[in-house]
């Protein structure tokens, strides 16, 4: 880790209020001929600036940050790390509505009114974005995610607590499993949180154990990391809510303690396209079809089934996502070389018995 003065400039938004923080200075140079091999090298080499950006003091359990990097594409306009709190993930779209969001409004790529279009590249692959803008501001922003594909439907597993789980498995940018809501007898409502959080970590565990997923084109990415409740909708002109579970610690199914989360507070862009790649593969969601997503707050994610793809050996959908990020903050954020937290502290009241302790 770095041993002099550190001083990180970032800026703070929420994408349908998942906070996204975005990194725009004071990164170390992080070497890699692909976005994904920069991913790696973060993980690696580079893995305290996460810890240190989303653990306390400077971070809490819901927030997301993103390592705004430069492109290793000749296409693309800028490049991005996704970092969370247990893993780097591939892809993740409140985090593409944060970065495209932070680089329109503070000028940081060439802007047009009423319409700026640039190409991300995020570890995944490359991401084009569509952004409505009014006066600087994004009003809108539509993103062309990588293919999104099922890869298993309608397999029981066996969950602690639960019994026996139904559950679809599907890539949309990260690894899903998804149960049904209803079927749970979980109310997907914010009071209803903790409850949430914890069947969401004990069917994912579980899915982990019993399924294997590999991403059918790309053998790096594999194994479920990242679990979905769907629901039906809860308001007018929405086709479904959701609620996906974000975890902060490591989730062991001998020890109750350890069976927390937190809720990603969007409709989550990756797990709106799993949700849409699991229901085209049903034969219930068509090219040119639109998915309107609720998350646990009532706001919306709008998908768009742009098109099928071949993903390895199954057939997938390109899939489309609109949404607003707002800026809620510019922060220079700075770590004393005699502070006794460089790499921040969780503490179990937030952040479950099964998280990292203080380092």
């Amino acid at each position: 880790m770095k041993s002099g003065p550190l001083i990180l400039e970032a800026i703070d938004l929420h994408a349908a209020g998942e906070p996204g923080r975005v990194i725009v200075g004071g990164l170390p140079d992080i070497p890699g001929a692909s976005m994904f091999d920069k991913k790696l090298f973060m993980e690696e080499h580079l893995d305290w600036i996460r810890r240190l950006m989303l653990r306390e003091p400077r971070g809490y359990p819901a927030l997301c940050c993103n390592a705004l990097v430069p492109a290793t594409h000749p296409d693309a306009d800028a490049g991005f790390v996704i970092m969370e709190h247990r893993e780097y993930p591939p892809m993740s779209g409140s985090n593409t509505l944060c970065v495209a969001t932070a680089l329109i409004e503070s000028a940081m790529v060439p802007v047009s009114e009423p319409e700026t279009r640039l190409v991300l590249e995020a570890p995944a692959g490359l991401v084009a974005v569509q952004a409505s803008v009014e006066r600087g501001k994004a009003t809108a922003v539509t993103f062309r995610n990588v293919p999104a594909v099922a890869l298993h439907l309608d397999r029981a597993i066996q969950v602690p607590e639960l019994g026996e789980v139904v559950v679809d498995v599907a890539y949309g940018g990260m690894m899903y499993v998804i149960a049904d809501a209803d079927r749970l007898g979980v109310d997907l409502v914010p009071g209803n949180g903790a409850r949430i959080a914890r069947v969401g970590e004990l069917i994912k565990q579980a899915a982990r154990e019993q399924i294997e997923a590999v991403h059918p084109s790309d053998p790096r990415i594999r194994g479920i990391t990242i679990a979905q409740l769907a629901g039906k909708s809860h308001s007018p002109g929405t086709d479904g809510r959701n609620a996906v579970v974000v975890p902060t610690g490591d989730v062991r199914l001998d020890d109750p303690a350890t069976w927390t989360g937190c809720l990603d507070r969007s409709p989550c862009g990756t797990g709106t396209c799993a949700r849409m790649a699991a229901l085209h593969a049903r034969g219930l969601l068509g090219v040119g079809d639109t998915f309107v997503h609720e998350g646990i707050l009532g706001t919306r994610f709008t998908g768009t089934v742009e098109g099928e793809a071949q993903v390895g050996d199954r057939v997938g959908i390109v899939p489309s996502i609109t949404g607003t990020a707002w800026i809620t903050g510019r922060s220079r954020f700075s770590l004393d070389p005699s502070d006794p937290f460089p790499q921040g502290f969780t503490v179990g009241d937030l952040w479950g018995a099964g998280s990292p302790s203080g380092s």
